[in-house]
């Protein structure tokens, strides 16, 4: 088939073992692409993630957005950059009857992204990503870490805090027993970094719920008792978790069958396809790369021969 050795290879590759050029090959699966986006269907749309990734050195990012329902998993739609301007190109190619069909969408909680989707597909529910808020605890916890470590050497006491750092990270079952020994020992001390840590494990409770009212309740005893305790990194995250709290209940009200963690797989293809590809020339290069092997488009019925 004309798609699959560089679906399969890199273009070089391809390029190497066809004994052509790296830049017939890019025309080659070029063409496919733009044939296959020509021929594809983009009917019965009702769920999709939004997403952002890396695809060069120097913080230069796509916007990535999937369709993600139960019987189809693929790439819909690749923007340049993360900005206001591109989740607004997005709904001018769905278009205004397809996005009002849309009745999931799944996305983080960057601002433009939630305006938009409140633009343009208010029916929809819009779930948050539960896996940003995971790490955005975790990034609070590091923070208390590294601020309370350094204030410890400065004070003159022993460094129980050194070497610690993914003991709180991880999950406990994916722990070393080095690790579980370390972190055991942390937790006797009476340390903002422990009461953070514990904060964080309380909030993993909250995705066993089924019912989004008691889901709620939990969400907002447990963004009292942050608040009180006056560390100011998970202050800042449980203010942010209450601005955003009917959003993130929607994960409840979809029966937990959408989340963003079927987008974090396919951004895992995403880097495999950059890395195996050491980054791309131009963003038209990572554009047709992506959509060739992840966009599940038609190829056209014919051979390809390199000239």
């Amino acid at each position: 088939m004309l798609g699959q050795p560089p679906r399969k290879l890199s273009w070089k590759e391809v390029a190497r073992t066809f004994n052509t050029s790296w830049e017939k090959v890019f025309h080659a699966v070029e063409y496919v692409v733009e044939w296959g986006k020509k021929h594809r269907s983009l009917d019965n749309i009702k769920a999709i993630g939004v997403d952002e990734v890396a695809y060069q050195i120097g913080h230069k990012y796509l916007t990535v957005v999937y369709q993600i329902d139960r019987d189809c998993t693929r790439l819909l739609w690749v923007g340049q950059e993360r900005n206001e301007a591109t989740i607004l190109s997005l709904f001018a190619f769905l278009g205004t009857q397809r996005s009002q069909r849309l009745e999931y969408v799944c996305s983080d909680m960057w601002q433009p992204y939630v305006k938009a989707i409140a633009a343009f597909a208010s029916q929809a529910l819009h779930i948050l990503d539960r896996f940003h808020i995971v790490a955005m605890l975790n990034k609070a916890i590091d923070e208390v870490r590294a601020t309370e470590h350094k204030q410890l050497q400065a004070d003159g006491y022993e460094p129980v805090l050194k070497k610690t750092r993914w003991c709180r990270l991880k999950r406990k079952e994916n722990l070393t027993e080095k690790e579980e020994i370390k972190l055991n020992t942390v937790l006797q001390y009476n340390l903002k970094s422990v009461r953070a840590y514990l904060l964080r494990e309380e909030f993993q409770v909250f995705w066993d719920y089924i019912s989004p009212h008691w889901a709620g309740k939990y969400l907002d005893r447990w963004c009292t008792r942050v608040m009180r305790s006056k560390i100011e990194p998970m202050k800042k995250v449980a203010k942010t978790v209450r601005r955003h709290k009917p959003l993130i209940l929607n994960w409840f009200k979809a029966k937990k069958a959408y989340s963003s963690g079927i987008v974090e797989g396919l951004n895992t293809r995403i880097k495999l396809t950059t890395r195996k590809s050491y980054g791309f020339r131009t963003y038209r290069c990572a554009e047709i790369a992506l959509y060739h092997t992840l966009g599940k488009l038609p190829e056209p019925e014919m051979t390809h021969r390199f000239y």
